[in-house]
């Protein structure tokens, strides 16, 4: 299966009700097609759901529902998917810092598997030639041409043959596109700790949304917080028994010696430095291992609903 192919099979149930979605498609001068989700258009929920699930090419589901266990009195983000390697880790995962000519974004989804500039691709053995890439920006400015240009060059296609979404963390849109990574960082935990991830058959994930923050560098923390204290997820997969158990109680946040302050507090703690952070605190609350080979479920971690009230500030 081809990721951007995917992906860009969903693009008209986004672009052709822009004005249902609130959002702005707009073809620059280098021919490639900026779709501004929430910066200077207003966006909204459905525009983040469908964002979501083109960041994940199009192999899992994103859904909007009450929050369970009494973590949030506000909606949360549920997402599952039957594809999680490729999914979260050759889409969704924002593994592509893109810094060009001034200019600042995260990128994820499937542009990032036709690019492979991430050493993660040789890990996981996947990489894929495209004709046409789709890609997701977390940002606060849209592209300009000579980025959209380089990021083309990098997936090999043509600047026409490029679509990217865009949308800031504070924004409703950007909210709801990130809280949707809670199987992603799950599976981005396993990959830290040697897991084959091709063992991983199915995932499914809910975290609270939280309020749209006034700035992005709150977003990044409301956000955060939002899977590692509330977000729970479950994974089937088919491994020994043995092994799970012994791997987890290594999966959740609550392995991270900074775990237990909201994400806000952490970064400042740390200089705004992301790499000074203990990388075993970016994963959901708890998690779930079902064993597809023999029935046994392993489970491990815990939500922290005060955390959650400080965070989102109630």
């Amino acid at each position: 299966m081809n990721l951007n192919e995917h992906a860009a099979e969903l693009l008209p149930r986004l672009i052709e009700r822009f004005d249902q979605l609130r959002i702005r498609p707009e073809t620059n001068k280098s021919g490639t097609k900026v779709v501004d989700c929430g910066i200077q258009a207003r966006g909204g929920l459905e525009a983040g759901r469908l964002l979501a699930e083109i960041c994940l090419a199009g192999l899992g589901h994103v859904n909007l529902g009450p929050s369970q266990n009494n973590l949030w009195d506000g909606p949360s983000v549920d997402v599952w998917t039957d594809h999680p390697m490729l999914a979260c880790m050759a889409s969704q995962y924002a593994g592509w810092q893109i810094s060009v000519d001034g200019y600042f974004a995260i990128g994820s989804g499937p542009m990032r598997a036709a690019a492979a500039r991430e050493e993660l691709f040789d890990k996981i053995g996947y990489r894929e030639s495209a004709i046409r890439a789709v890609g997701i920006l977390e940002s606060g400015e849209l592209p300009t041409d000579v980025v959209c240009i380089d990021i083309a060059a990098a997936c090999g296609v043509e600047p026409e043959q490029l679509t990217l979404l865009v949308a800031p963390t504070s924004s409703q849109a950007g909210t709801v596109q990130v809280v949707a990574r809670s199987v992603e960082t799950a599976m981005h935990k396993l990959f830290e700790l040697g897991f084959d991830l091709s063992s991983v058959e199915s995932g499914f994930g809910t975290a609270p949304l939280p309020p749209v923050a006034a700035d992005d560098l709150s977003g990044i923390g409301r956000t955060n917080d939002a899977i590692l204290y509330g977000g729970q997820v479950t994974l089937w997969v088919r491994s020994e028994d043995d092994r799970l158990k012994q791997l987890v109680d290594g999966i959740p946040s609550c392995a991270s010696t900074d775990f237990g302050a909201p994400f806000a507090e952490i970064f400042a703690k740390h200089k705004n430095d992301f790499y000074a952070i203990d990388p075993l605190l970016f994963s959901p609350a708890v998690v779930t291992l079902h064993n597809l080979e023999t029935g046994n479920s392993f489970r491990s971690g815990r939500t922290c609903a005060d955390v959650l009230q400080r965070s989102f500030g109630r």
